[in-house]
């Protein structure tokens, strides 16, 4: 996972800074979006190995699909992709893309896990704590794991924030084996 993640960084770097300058990071963000939904395709991966399709070929294909969004920018990317045989990096280049839209814009993505079901006033009053201590607007999407026992685990980007029961469980186990 991290080799892809290597190979990808300079695609979403690059179109990341093309977008940029042309102001057209919400364009980019659906073409990526939709590159890296057409990329999880499995009929799609099959054509894009099989030898008997050129680049210029699949590259075809894509933009069919891609429809209007497929301005000479575009194709000029899937040609640089395919060109490369990185095709399988798609859906990690959009997602890099939009990590490096949401640092440029001052948003940190929280994933948040909850033992229970968190109420809108509970969220809001975490998210407006997370917000304070880091100095960026969050957006936060919650998931429900009741092997937390109790309490939250935030995590954003790196950073994990583990103020659950299992977690202090754990620590006072570690703590305990030294």
């Amino acid at each position: 996972m991290a080799e892809l993640i290597t190979v990808a960084r300079p695609y979403a770097e690059a179109v990341f800074r093309l977008a940029k300058e042309s102001s057209t990071l919400s364009q980019w963000s659906d073409t990526l979006a939709n590159l890296a939904l057409i990329a999880q395709n499995q009929e799609i991966l099959d054509v894009v190995a099989n030898p008997k399709c050129s680049a210029d070929q699949i590259q075809e294909l894509l933009v069919g699909l891609l429809g209007t969004d497929a301005n000479a920018e575009v194709k000029n990317f899937l040609a640089a992709v395919l060109e490369n045989r990185r095709f399988a990096t798609l859906p990690a280049v959009s997602t890099l893309f939009e990590q490096l839209k949401a640092a440029d814009e001052g948003v940190a993505q929280a994933h948040i896990e909850s033992a229970f079901a968190m109420t809108d006033a509970q969220l809001a009053e975490l998210t407006a704590t997370l917000t304070q201590q880091l100095k960026r607007k969050i957006s936060a999407d919650v998931s429900v794991n009741p092997e937390l026992i109790g309490g939250v685990k935030v995590t954003i980007g790196d950073l994990v924030i583990d103020a659950s029961v299992s977690g202090k469980l754990t620590a006072l186990a570690t703590s305990l084996k030294s």
